[in-house]
């Protein structure tokens, strides 16, 4: 290829006149991805259960359109509306981040069926069924960005959340079969898991575990808790481009979590 010819750095990372759907995205790493997807130029549909009138603020500060869909990931029915909202409004879809996700801090013994069922409907039901929903979209587009958020646990066992650990590693099982079933279809399916990052998430499990922040600090070697905006980098390189021959890959942002002893 000549050198004139082939892509500049900024060219494979900008997101222009993409349209990006983030689950859960009104807050924490939901909103921390939106925010980077949205520094990269691509507008963002928040699908969120709960208030977004600041996340949108925040996103429109980007110069990119946003808007917030209301809906339960875990419902079918749900995930047709959001897709033909979605498509009426902007004309397309080429990124689906799922990131909506909900937990219980509980010994397993404990845990009914419907808090079972319940945390699994969310966290990987939800992801299976906007998976299944955007694929005609993109295949139609011939191309496709599909970023599961998965988590330490979905390497890791935990004692306190087993309902949670079990649904984030049907996560990283997904995100392969998606990206082997839709290769051929030039769609790139890969996985983010996520460490200790500071949320309303990380403050629940605080209080139910006393020591687990000074375990944690102790055994990440960038000796501190990851924050939201952490995850825009990767979430636009996995979103863009850059990435269109990497799939079915489980990226940890951890602080080095994982690989210390």
């Amino acid at each position: 290829m000549d050198r004139a010819a082939r892509p500049s750095l900024t060219n494979l990372f900008d997101l222009s006149g993409c349209l990006a759907i983030v689950t859960g995205g009104g807050g924490g790493i939901g909103l921390g991805i939106a925010e980077g997807l949205a520094c990269a130029r691509a507008d963002i549909v928040i699908v969120e259960r709960g208030d977004t009138t600041q996340a949108l603020e925040r996103l429109r500060l980007f110069d990119v359109r946003a808007h917030a869909i209301n809906a339960d990931v875990g419902q079918e029915s749900d995930w047709s509306r959001i897709v033909a909202e979605t498509v009426e409004r902007f004309g397309r879809i080429d990124i689906l981040v799922n990131n909506a996700g909900i937990s219980l801090a509980k010994a397993p013994e404990a845990v009914s069926l419907s808090e079972w069922q319940m945390i699994i409907d969310t966290n990987l039901t939800g992801a299976f069924l906007g998976a299944r929903a955007v694929y005609p979209e993109l295949k139609r587009r011939g191309r496709g960005k599909i970023i599961n958020i998965g988590s330490m646990t979905s390497w890791f066992g935990g004692s306190f959340n087993v309902p949670y650990t079990a649904s984030k590693g049907g996560i990283l099982q997904l995100t392969r079969g998606l990206a082997v079933a839709w290769g051929k279809d030039n769609i790139q399916v890969n996985a983010i898991l996520p460490g200790f990052i500071e949320t309303a998430f990380a403050r629940r499990a605080k209080a139910a575990v006393p020591d687990l922040e000074s375990k944690v600090l102790a055994r990440t070697p960038a000796g501190r808790w990851g924050d939201p905006s952490d995850f825009a980098g990767i979430a636009v390189f996995l979103a863009s481009r850059a990435s269109d021959f990497i799939s079915g890959a489980a990226i940890p942002v951890d602080g080095g979590y994982a690989v210390q002893l």
